[in-house]
């Protein structure tokens, strides 16, 4: 896995951590915001995971 790939999952790692923690301290609709975001970084680690798999197919 390339370093570029591997930087970006750590930072979408960190995106969902602050997600969760926003909407654990958040109320209203801040609260879905921060579920928003963990999800955003949960997806994008998982994308990340599979553009590294089917480059690996690919080649």
């Amino acid at each position: 896995m390339i370093g570029s790939r591997v930087f970006f999952m750590i930072l979408s790692v960190l995106t969902a951590l602050v997600g969760l923690l926003a909407a654990a301290t958040a109320h209203d609709y801040l609260q879905v915001f921060g579920l928003g975001l963990f999800g955003f970084g949960v997806l994008y680690a998982f994308s990340c995971i599979k553009r590294h798999y089917d480059e690996k197919d690919a080649a």
